[in-house]
């Protein structure tokens, strides 16, 4: 039995004992006010009788009329006259009385009428005894009625002290839930504080509690710092503080393999004639300098989507970002650059800016290799400027934005879509889930989901794509009850919008059996942008069971303390750190490191983009659940 109904059981039981306690003491010491009453009457009447039937001289014929007409009154119970010698001279006795009052009450409360006795005499000579006895019924009567007023009165008294002892008790019982809420959260790897309790001794509990949540989220914290600190020690250059080149190849990759991206941009800087600055200033200005240009183009990075930069060499500087025209930044970017640089240097120094625009499909050396064509058309005129690398359009994808909307929305209403799984395994190559991938067919050709996403986010469709792929994967649930879990990639910016929340929700309400089967997953990065927004979306969604976690996670670790109050359920490495891990020992020690803050909380760590045998076994021992990517093998 819970502590709030034995708190409530004993202000019941305690309550109904004092109001049977206050009722029979108040009907007994009623009882003994009516006994004593009735036998003061009945001597009183005997005395006022006998006493007006002294000062008579009558005869026993006399003194029968004078007791049958007292007696009729109606008043009496039994009126009896004896003579000395113990002969009844008069007696009268009432028939038995017809009263309202309950036969049990009687039995139960007896009321004793004794008799009031006076003797009769005539001068000095004794006539005899008179007895006379009331009837009771008007006692019973007063004694019922003084009862039921005292029930009633104890009643509503009753239901006024359990009307506070309810109050009182929801107001030490509230506090009391908050704790085991806490403690619940906990539990779910959840950390929350709540507010201090106005009771002193749930006070102490809750700044136990909320001390012990601090102390664990300070450590979680203080850890994932130290992880990042150690990821940006792997991945950057130590003088300019941008990511080195082999990151930059990573992550450039990753980029233009991504499927539900949107078009991306690459821009490259190359500082003409750096060996000659490096002479000019020396060392320590030199670094100087590019300490200064790494900051000037991380401030560039502030507004941008997925933005990116790096330092590929002494000279060349690159970034990526997911906006679709570069030519603003790349002018923008050039002019500052010039100006610091001009600032610093004797001589005019020539900056080369190429730029080009990239979607899936692309292969990375291509793109590289244009945009580096565009730096040196710019190097071979000595000047200072910017260059735009030949268009890099993917064949057979539409040109104009009605015509997407017309191919998407044809696509979703014939039904044109479906999903392509890919597994997710463990280390004994056993199928975790499968992860699935949006496809709409366009003209008899099915497009992979990086040539539409991008667009329908723009026209605003990615909600309705959204819908239809968690349809396909709760389908492909349905028909395949061995599967161990589809895993549905979602947008950010879907899980904004209140229609496509409860749209999901009606969705999962109407698949229960389903649910716990189904992954659901954001990028890291559309998480922490829309940060409320993924808090409301959790609280829909677990309730149903359906596990929910981060793809492309590892940037924004340093961050995790702000989901410190959302139960996550696992995360995927973005495959940035999982490309070529089996020769970088740094990124080997920051997984691991991140995999084991986080496996004890009980959150999963997956890799992902794993590309060869290689980078699957250099990931065995580093403590994460497993592994996806064209270099995972399954039973």
């Amino acid at each position: 039995m819970s502590m709030y109904r034995q708190l409530w059981l004993a202000i019941i039981l305690s309550t109904v004992l004092a109001s049977v306690g206050s009722l029979l003491a108040s009907t007994l010491s009623s009882r003994a006010y009516l006994n004593e009453q009735l036998r003061m009457k009945n001597a009183d009447n005997a005395s006022v009788l006998a006493l007006s039937l002294n000062q008579k001289n009558i005869d026993a014929v006399e003194l029968e009329l004078i007791v049958t007409a007292l007696f009729d009154r109606g008043y009496y119970e039994n009126i009896s006259i004896i003579n000395p010698e113990g002969k009844k001279l008069v007696e009268r006795v009432a028939e038995p009385e017809r009263a309202s009052v309950p036969k049990w009450f009687i039995q139960l409360f007896p009321i004793s009428s004794f008799p009031g006795q006076a003797q009769i005499s005539n001068g000095w000579k004794q006539v005899g005894t008179i007895s006379i006895v009331t009837q009771s019924g008007f006692a019973y009567q007063a004694l019922w009625d003084s009862s039921c007023k005292m029930l009633a009165a104890i009643g509503l008294a009753g239901l006024i002290s359990g009307y506070l002892g309810t109050r009182i008790l929801r107001r030490l019982k509230r506090p009391l839930d908050t704790v085991i809420e806490q403690a619940n959260a906990l539990s779910e790897r959840r950390f929350v504080t709540t507010p201090e309790s106005d009771v002193p001794e749930l006070r102490k509990l809750t700044v136990a509690m909320n001390a012990s949540v601090n102390l664990l989220k300070s450590m979680f914290a203080e850890e994932a710092s130290r992880l990042d600190a150690l990821q940006r020690e792997a991945n950057t250059d130590a003088i300019t503080n941008l990511a080195n080149r082999s990151h930059f190849m990573a992550r450039l990759q990753v980029m233009i393999e991504e499927e539900h991206t949107a078009t991306g941009s690459l821009i490259l800087m190359r500082l003409a004639n750096f060996s000659q600055l490096n002479q000019q200033l020396g060392r320590e200005k030199t670094d100087s300098l590019l300490r200064t240009i790494g900051g000037q183009l991380t401030d560039s990075l502030s507004g941008l989507q997925e933005g990116f930069a790096a330092r590929l060499n002494g000279s060349d500087f690159a970034i990526l970002c997911r906006e679709s025209n570069a030519e603003p930044l790349a002018t923008a970017l050039l002019k500052r650059i010039q100006d610091t640089v001009n600032a610093v240097a004797k001589n005019s120094f020539t900056i080369c800016v190429g730029y080009g625009e990239f979607n899936f499909g692309i292969s990375s050396g291509k793109l590289l290799s244009q945009v580096d064509s565009a730096v040196a058309s710019v190097e071979s005129t000595g000047i200072s400027g910017t260059y735009r690398a030949l268009p890099l359009d993917i064949t057979q994808a539409p040109k104009t934005k009605e015509e997407w909307t017309n191919l998407i929305q044809q696509a979703l209403q014939q039904d044109k879509v479906k999903l392509a799984l890919f597994p997710v395994v463990d280390f004994q190559q056993n199928i975790v889930h499968q992860e699935s991938a949006l496809r709409l067919m366009f003209d008899d050709i099915w497009f992979a989901a990086g040539r539409f996403l991008p667009v329908a986010e723009r026209l605003g469709l990615s909600t309705q794509l959204d819908l239809a792929a968690m349809n396909l994967g709760l389908n492909e649930l349905r028909k395949n009850p061995s599967l161990a879990g589809v895993a549905v990639n979602l947008s950010a910016l879907s899980i904004r919008d209140t229609t496509f929340r409860a749209a999901v929700q009606t969705l999962l309400k109407t698949n229960p059996e389903l649910c716990k089967r189904l992954w659901l997953e954001i990028p890291e990065n559309g998480v922490f942008n829309h940060l409320d927004a993924f808090r409301i979306f959790e609280q829909i969604v677990h309730p149903y069971g359906c596990k929910i976690g981060f793809k492309h996670a590892g940037h924004q670790l340093s961050r995790m303390n702000l989901i410190h109050d959302i139960k996550l359920d696992y995360l995927k490495i973005d495959a940035s750190f999982i490309r070529n891990i089996d020769a970088n020992a740094s990124n080997q020690a920051f997984i691991k490191g991140m995999a084991n803050i986080l496996n004890r909380i009980d959150i999963q760590v997956f890799a992902e983009g794993v590309r060869s045998a290689e980078e699957m076994a250099a990931l065995t021992n580093l403590g994460i659940a497993g592994a996806t990517g064209v270099g995972v093998v399954a039973r």
